[in-house]
């Protein structure tokens, strides 16, 4: 089979869902069986995969799915018990307090916080957590979905304390050939790690620094009441003066640290500098920006979480700080958690769900429920129930509530992480041929030559796209990059550093991550509307990244130490 016809066919299941998703706006709960099925067709007639190894691969997404569950169930359930203790109350006067301008929530709630959230913790919880927070801060839900995915790129790839470099990159490129060619030139795969990681940061510090400001522009053009761009851009400067408080110590913490902090240390330090400035009025417009009353919402906004609180007034109202206690708690223990150096991380990882060698295929399927960013939701939940002095009744209802709304995302998530196991592990087939993936990463290389930087950002994106990870488009395509650069005679730690930066990216469209975030505000089968919107920030940040990898790689001459 040539590698275009392997191409297109590789191509097929992700057309279908493009087309039933966005082209003819079905729920995902209707379009996500048939791409599994498109999936499971073209791995057994056009691929040779045995039945066996597609059942074993299906199960690996299983396994997967409840991860990704636990996670939601965890955010919502955290949610609604803060809800009827009285903090979101709280919380949402805090912020009136601090400023009633939606875009200045934006700005705070959003890209720093959903950012320290990613660095904490990565595998999509900033949007299951910051999605329904801005619900409770009467942000329409799917607005609240669009900016959980778009936060969900500039700190994606220093997530979860740099795992997806630590275990993305690392462990798609290390090989023993590498290590040899590295000795020769006096340095170690640590060395050649910190290069990839400084490229990152810097491309990573240039786009991102823009992404508050087109966060706020998405809003008002699509949510606000006159529909304008313009509204967006009059906040441009406090916007900006937010994406760069995060992005000048993210860069520094990537180019003198190391990947395990840039996200987490950028956002706390923009976190602390942002909310100062905003109290103090500084770069805000004299203009005040708030969506149109909720009775003249269009019902496509709304989803099924419903925020009807009391303000009983200020005398009554739960202390802001305590109300914000449980977040706080929240961000600290996924630290500890995430931290080698302690060891509160070996022990959670202690207890593992596994089945080792499915049906005898070499696929392996498991799961550390301790480890996972639900565990530590759900400690939360526990701690705020003595904290904020609930009672029986209040967290049952906040229970009933958050399994309700699970249920929808089971389904849909049932069939969605399957397909993408089946795609990934593809590579074994009786025809010897490369997995799908790496079969359209390949045509495409073929294909452009010489401008392949401009188009390997895109190839991360696409393996973001399908998995719904950075860490996962890393191990699949990290050597593929490094290898097409090795044949074009160019950097290849600057296309590594472009495969990083485009898989953070992919994100924002990762078909499993939508449905997660829809899950936690109840607006299941809408995610065709909601990709249709985050593919915008999705192209600006490819296109420009793929332009400065041009740029360094052809005008300024950046050079591979192995070259």
């Amino acid at each position: 089979m040539s590698l275009t016809l392997q191409a297109l066919l590789a191509l097929i299941p992700i057309l279908l869902a493009a087309i039933l998703l966005v082209g003819f706006r079905w729920p995902a709960k209707w379009a996500m069986p048939l791409v599994y099925v498109a999936a499971v067709a073209i791995a057994f007639w056009g691929w040779r995969v045995s039945v066996t190894h597609i059942a074993a691969a299906s199960i690996q997404g299983l396994f997967i799915t409840f991860d990704i569950l636990f996670i939601i169930f965890g955010a919502i359930l955290l949610l609604n018990v803060l809800k009827y203790s009285g903090a979101i109350t709280a919380i949402r006067a805090g912020f009136a307090d601090i400023s009633p301008d939606k875009r200045v929530q934006l700005v705070i709630i959003v890209w720093l916080f959903g950012s320290f959230i990613e660095g904490a913790s990565g595998f999509g919880t900033p949007a299951a957590i910051v999605a329904p927070l801005l619900v409770a801060m009467r942000f329409p839900a799917m607005a609240a979905v669009m900016l959980g995915m778009m936060v969900q790129s500039t700190p994606v790839t220093f997530g979860a304390v740099g795992t997806p470099i630590l275990v993305g990159v690392r462990g798609g490129l290390f090989s023993p050939e590498l290590e040899s060619q590295l000795a020769a030139h006096g340095l170690q795969f640590s060395d050649y790690l910190q290069l990839i990681t400084s490229e990152v940061a810097i491309m990573h510090a240039i786009a991102g620094t823009a992404m508050p400001l087109l966060m706020v522009m998405m809003m008002t053009r699509f949510f606000g009441k006159n529909k304008s761009w313009k509204e967006g851009l009059s906040i441009a400067p406090f916007a900006l003066f937010g994406g760069l408080a995060f992005t000048v110590p993210y860069l520094l913490t990537g180019l003198l640290l190391g990947p395990e902090f840039p996200s987490l240390l950028g956002a706390f330090i923009g976190l602390g500098i942002v909310t100062f400035a905003a109290r103090k009025g500084f770069l805000l417009p004299k203009d005040q920006w708030d969506f149109p009353p909720a009775d003249q919402w269009p019902t496509l906004w709304m989803g099924k979480l419903e925020m009807k609180l009391e303000d009983k007034g200020r005398g009554n109202r739960m202390a802001v700080r305590k109300a914000w206690m449980p977040y706080v708690l929240l961000a600290l223990l996924l630290v500890i958690s995430r931290l080698p150096e302690l060891p509160v991380k070996a022990a959670l990882q202690s207890l593992k769900i596994q089945w080792m060698d499915i049906l005898g295929t070499g696929i392996d399927g498991g799961t550390t429920p301790l480890y996972l960013p639900g565990f530590i939701l759900l400690v939360v939940v526990g701690i705020t129930y003595f904290l904020h002095r609930m009672n029986g009744l209040q967290l049952r209802k906040a229970l009933g509530e958050s399994a309700g709304m699970l249920l929808g995302a089971g389904f849909v998530l049932l069939f969605t992480v399957p397909m993408v196991r089946v795609y990934i592990n593809s590579g074994v087939n009786e025809l010897g041929l490369s997995s799908m993936p790496i079969a359209m990463a390949e045509w495409v290389a073929e294909t452009v030559g010489g401008i392949w930087p401009l188009f390997a950002p895109s190839i991360g994106a696409l393996g973001a796209f399908i998995a719904g990870s950075n860490t996962v488009s890393n191990l699949m395509f990290s050597l593929f990059q490094y290898g097409v650069a090795e044949r074009l005679m160019i950097s290849g730690a600057m296309v590594v550093a472009l495969q990083a930066v485009g898989a953070a990216a992919g994100n924002m469209i990762a078909i499993h991550n939508v449905v997660a975030a829809s899950a936690t505000v109840g607006l299941l089968g809408r995610e065709g509307e909601t990709l249709r919107k985050t593919i915008l920030p999705t192209l600006y940040y490819l296109l420009l990244v793929g332009l400065l990898g041009l740029l360094a790689i052809y005008v300024l001459g950046v050079q591979d130490p192995l070259l």
